[in-house]
């Protein structure tokens, strides 16, 4: 029911710094939040952030705490993810998604995935 639209993603140094953003349209009721995902090429996708829609309780992986922020705009069903310090490790697609379920740091918790948006960090 909740169709997504990232962007934001783009081309930057080592060190720069990024916006990414999550639009929602359609139902968002029932949807517990928005999670963001990245994939590299080769690799599995893996979790990144996650915000609930109601509190706005947040929850990061190791590799990007202290770095990303996750925060939400209800108002504008719009869900960003601020990267700072980039690294070329961060290079990926970065999708966002509706969470389902409890399972917040598994791709199998969320629906409604977005087509993604490049990221791309040089060294």
């Amino acid at each position: 029911q909740v169709q997504l639209v990232e962007s934001g993603g783009g081309l930057v140094q080592a060190g720069g710094s990024l916006r990414l953003s999550c639009a929602a349209s359609g139902r968002t009721f029932g949807a517990h939040g928005v999670g963001w995902f990245r994939q590299a090429p080769g690799k599995e996708r893996e979790f990144v952030a996650y915000i609930n829609w109601i509190g706005g309780s947040t929850y990061y992986t190791d590799s990007v705490k202290g770095r990303f922020i996750i925060t939400k705009d209800n108002a504008k069903n719009t869900v960003y993810l601020q990267m700072n310090s980039l690294k070329p490790e961060d290079t990926a697609v970065y999708y966002c998604a509706s969470a389902v379920s409890s399972k917040v740091d598994r791709a199998n918790g969320y629906r409604s995935w977005g087509q993604g948006t490049q990221v791309t960090v040089s060294s």
